[in-house]
């Protein structure tokens, strides 16, 4: 039978990803609330929406949508962070955000809607966000600790992947400006190749880069000019196919000269003001490959 889901990588061809579209939730009337940088225009948002829509099944991804109202859940556009997709189901996390807590259940609804089994969902003090789980290789994942994901979500995670052979270890987050700010793993580094990864150094931490050296990683840095836009989100549509915020030249000529091809999107609405980049506004359900 043909798999539907399944998605144990960070850079393996993009099959099907979901997305949500902004609606009158993301135009909030009060930014500062939810740490933006101005209150979004909805009608430009779902315009630039759209065109990241484009470049995703241009990439030959099937873009499924998750519709379900999220009343006043301005960050639910950000679907990457209430679960993880592995090849045996969903994991279902625990907003690090209070004000992002109920788009679990509404995911939830949504992938056994699409049939997507649910494998485990992180429950009581556990908080986990998808923007701190990244996959360093099929049965090895790395957990960002920080202000959105705690020492339980990580011993949670470790309980429900211990059981499909794989592996967790922590990645321990700086404070850099505080809870308020929203700094996962991933807004530090993206994988982007085999062995290949687009990282901000400065905020990376020391056990974490030796264990990247350790796997031979080629590390391409993002100057301090460019971590502000977002330069490090990169989301991979296919092993060197990369797809990023427009406005950071010198990471896309350094992605270039790695040999990657990079494709951009406009997002002063959906990205520079609400703090989430092209990771972070997709789920990935199905990626090929192990």
């Amino acid at each position: 039978m043909k798999r539907h889901y399944g998605s144990q990588s960070m850079i393996g061809p993009l099959r099907i990803v979901m997305v949500r579209r902004p609606d009158e939730s993301f135009a909030v009337d009060d930014p500062l609330v939810w740490h933006y940088t101005g209150r979004p225009d909805l009608e430009i948002a779902q315009q630039e929406h759209d065109g990241l829509v484009a470049l995703l099944r241009q990439a030959g991804a099937e873009v499924i949508y998750h519709d379900e109202p999220q009343h006043e859940r301005a960050d639910a556009i950000f679907v990457f962070d209430p679960a993880i997709v592995t090849d045996h189901g969903a994991i279902m996390l625990s907003m690090g955000k209070a004000q992002r807590r109920g788009e679990e259940a509404a995911m939830a609804h949504r992938f056994e809607s699409l049939g997507i089994p649910l494998l485990y969902t992180l429950h009581d003090e556990a908080r986990a966000e998808g923007g701190d789980l990244l996959w360093l290789d099929h049965d090895m994942l790395a957990v960002g600790l920080g202000f959105r994901t705690n020492a339980e979500g990580l011993r949670q995670l470790r309980e429900a992947l211990s059981g499909i052979g794989v592996s967790a270890i922590p990645v321990e987050l700086p404070y850099y400006t505080g809870p308020e700010t929203c700094l996962h793993l991933l807004s530090l580094i993206s994988i982007v190749d085999h062995n290949t990864a687009v990282i901000y150094p400065p905020l990376l931490s020391v056990p974490f880069w030796q264990e990247l050296e350790r796997r031979s990683f080629r590390l391409i840095e993002v100057p301090d000019a460019e971590f502000a836009t977002m330069a490090p989100n990169v989301l991979a549509l296919a092993p060197g196919k990369c797809l990023m915020l427009e406005g950071n030249p010198i990471t896309r000529r350094r992605l270039e000269d790695a040999g990657c091809e990079v494709v951009t999107y406009k997002g002063n609405e959906i990205s520079l003001k609400a703090e989430g980049g092209a990771t972070c506004l997709t789920r990935p359900i199905l990626r090929d490959g192990k």
